[in-house]
């Protein structure tokens, strides 16, 4: 960890209480904790309720859990959300040409900016995509990037989120449930509102259907009950006012995708699909995939449907190619990247290996298309058991590794039972791309990480998520 103290971003590292909470510590003094403590059982009985879960995965306890909320919002200026939005929608913007780019002429491995093996020898790389035009030219719909905060004005991507994003569901849902137990608090804070989103998403895949379609038909496409993210699909069919459907609900009718309803088959122009590439068409990928729709990926390449995100977008999702972003910004905008990047060393080049493996207990090491917190490595939280293992597994396959310092990351208070306490947290704003333009909810889904200390954030790794505030300025 850096030797400066850790950013606060209620007390700021002088224990001065910075501007954006100002109202809230005022109430905050003025309310009772033991008033507190049964708003926090109640925020949990809601969750419950609602339910509001995710499955676990890979483990022998694999069951369903509630994620853990926290009362404490966490609160953002109008002036830091408006610096961090024009690096978001740049940064967004890169990603869909840098995606159109490697699927057409790949400029930008002919200019020597990234090597053609990370693109031909990524297993996210789609050669089915190659040629084709999805409509409006965008790849990636719906976009999560990851931010973390390290001082005042100091934000890092850590990891963008192109493929199918999750937790906007938990965005709402915490929302929601703040404005019900504290509407005091909304009346004396002017925190801009996310409610509008699922609105938002619905007309923003509606105007990226194909050309022709006076009145799309939208549909969530989801793997099923069994699903970790299960609950999110269900959500945003029921507030976008769509059909929530499963791979044996669609076939292909005459050259068109069409979905099974109770006055026969009715064809279909937008799918959002929550539904891994692989498992998306029997006929073209997985040929024992029972999730998907056989024959999907020929009325996509035909130009009759339009797939949200795109098949392939799990490229920009890969930590290897993220590594390259800052070049990836600047080759396709010709401006610096506004957001920086964590430093990242690849392990596939040698130096960089020596490096990593000389200073493993001072690094985190990610898988290149891990998630969730699983398969990496937080060195100086390690056993010497965990880094000899790791270490092994580094060296048997570099290429599937990169490495980043630890960074001091900021912390924000959350409610404990002796009153507010410091934790390290996450930011996952949500991006909306349309042929009119890139929308970006104010806030997003903070994610904190409930032990002291600690640095995982992921629900899967026992953290939690609270309400995020961007304040009108």
């Amino acid at each position: 960890m850096s030797e400066t103290p850790i950013f606060d971003e209620m007390w700021g590292r002088d224990a001065d209480l910075r501007a954006p909470y100002r109202r809230f510590q005022n109430w905050f003094e003025g309310e009772d904790i033991a008033r507190l403590r049964a708003k926090q059982r109640e925020a949990e009985e809601v969750f419950r309720l609602t339910g509001i879960t995710f499955n676990v995965y890979g483990r022998a306890e694999a069951e369903e859990r509630l994620i853990p909320f926290d009362i404490i919002p966490r609160i953002i200026s109008g002036r830091e959300w408006q610096r961090l939005s024009r690096g978001i929608e740049q940064r967004v913007r890169a990603i869909n040409a840098f995606l159109y780019d490697i699927y057409h002429r790949q400029e930008i491995v002919k200019a020597g900016r990234i090597p053609e093996q990370a693109i031909s020898r990524n297993d996210a790389f789609l050669p089915q995509m190659i040629g084709v035009e999805p409509p409006g030219g965008i790849y990636t719909h719906i976009v999560g990037i990851d931010l973390v905060r390290t001082g005042d004005d100091q934000f890092y991507v850590l990891e963008d989120n192109a493929r199918t994003p999750s937790g906007v569901s938990y965005m709402l849902e915490n929302r929601e449930t703040m404005l019900q137990m504290f509407p005091e608090l909304f009346s004396q804070n002017r925190v801009q509102p996310v409610q509008s989103y699922p609105a938002d998403l619905r007309r923003s895949l509606a105007s990226c259907a194909p050309n022709g379609s006076d009145s799309p038909t939208v549909a969530v496409l989801t793997p099923g009950i069994y699903n970790s993210a299960y609950f999110e699909h269900a959500f945003l069919a029921d507030q976008m006012g769509v059909e929530l459907v499963e791979g044996n609900d669609l076939r292909v009718v005459d050259g068109k995708v069409a979905m099974r309803t109770t006055q026969g088959y009715q064809p279909i122009d937008v799918l959002y699909r929550r539904v891994d590439d692989d498992f998306l068409d029997p006929l073209n990928f997985n040929p024992d995939s029972a999730l998907g729709i056989p024959g999907i990926m020929d009325v996509y390449r035909a130009g009759r449907i339009t797939i949200a995100n795109a098949p392939g977008t799990g490229i920009a999702d890969d930590k290897a190619i993220y590594s390259y972003m800052p070049e990836i910004v600047e080759f396709y905008t010709g401006e610096k990247a506004l957001l920086e990047n964590v430093p990242t060393w690849r392990c596939s080049e040698p130096d960089a290996l020596a490096y990593v493996l000389d200073h493993l207990s001072e690094l985190v090491v990610k898988e290149v298309h891990g998630s969730g917190g699983y398969g990496m490595l937080i060195g100086p939280a390690a056993t010497r058991k965990d880094l000899a293992e790791f270490r092994k597994k580094l060296m048997a396959r570099p290429g599937n590794y990169i490495a980043q310092p630890t960074l001091s990351l900021s912390t924000v208070p959350i409610f404990t039972r002796n009153g507010l306490a410091p934790r390290h947290v996450d930011l996952r704003p949500f991006v909306l791309v349309g042929p009119n333009g890139i929308n970006i909810t104010p806030g997003g889904l903070t994610r904190v990480a409930l032990k002291k200390g600690s640095l995982v954030v992921n629900s899967s790794q026992g953290g939690g998520t609270k309400d995020t505030w961007v304040l009108e300025d």
